[in-house]
């Protein structure tokens, strides 16, 4: 038998930001401050995997950067458009050898596997981290953008998200990088709503929202 996959529809943000506030002052302050922002769903899981790979390591700032001439270059970004470009194309808007491969990987995953998207959206968090981990170039941070930004899964906690670990060490006055009983602590506090708390805390270092 299937579990409920729980998804942060607009009403789950509600009841989860209210919740957040009564177990977090600090959280409390920070969601306060952005009252009518909310994470928002990229409805295409091929562009938010590529999003993703073309993030990882680096700045956002550097991140959209990139993704804007790979969008120039491309017009419309999908599997068989990536697949039909030469390698140094790519490379060019500013693509390191290796991300270059990983995004022919995840390509190529795509066509293979058509339909792959349905059963994502039925099936639990750790399983479709096993599936994505599978393809060459996503691991499990990737993995954990795509729960957060595609499929709207409400308890997402990136403990290895240098973001998050920078937020929280900003805003609750904590040494960084964070201890691992501090990390625990946090995933604790924050459940079953981890997403929403980290998608808040990104929010409070940067002056842009993140979008995957």
């Amino acid at each position: 038998m299937h579990k409920t996959i729980i998804k942060l529809t607009n009403k789950n943000w509600l009841l989860a930001i209210n919740t957040l506030k009564k177990k977090d002052i600090i959280l409390k302050k920070i969601i306060n401050r952005y009252r009518t922002e909310k994470l928002q769903s990229k409805k295409n899981a091929f562009l938010t995997l590529a999003k993703s790979i073309t993030g990882q390591q680096i700045s956002i700032k550097a991140a959209n950067s990139i993704w804007e001439k790979l969008e120039k270059k491309i017009k419309k970004i999908t599997p068989n458009n990536i697949l039909k470009s030469k390698k140094n194309e790519i490379a060019k808007c500013g693509f390191s050898k290796q991300k270059v491969n990983y995004l022919l990987n995840l390509a190529n995953f795509f066509k293979k596997n058509k339909n792959i998207e349905k059963k994502w959206k039925k099936i639990e968090d750790e399983k479709v981290i096993n599936d994505l981990i599978q393809i060459k170039g996503i691991g499990r941070w990737t993995a954990e953008m795509f729960l957060i930004f595609y499929l709207l899964r409400p308890n997402i906690f990136p403990s290895s998200d240098i973001g998050l670990q920078k937020a929280v060490s900003v805003n609750y006055n904590l040494k960084y990088p964070l201890k691992e009983s501090e990390v625990k602590k946090f995933k604790k506090k924050w459940q079953p709503w981890s997403t929403v708390a980290t998608w808040y805390l990104w929010r409070s270092l940067d002056p842009i929202p993140v979008k995957y």
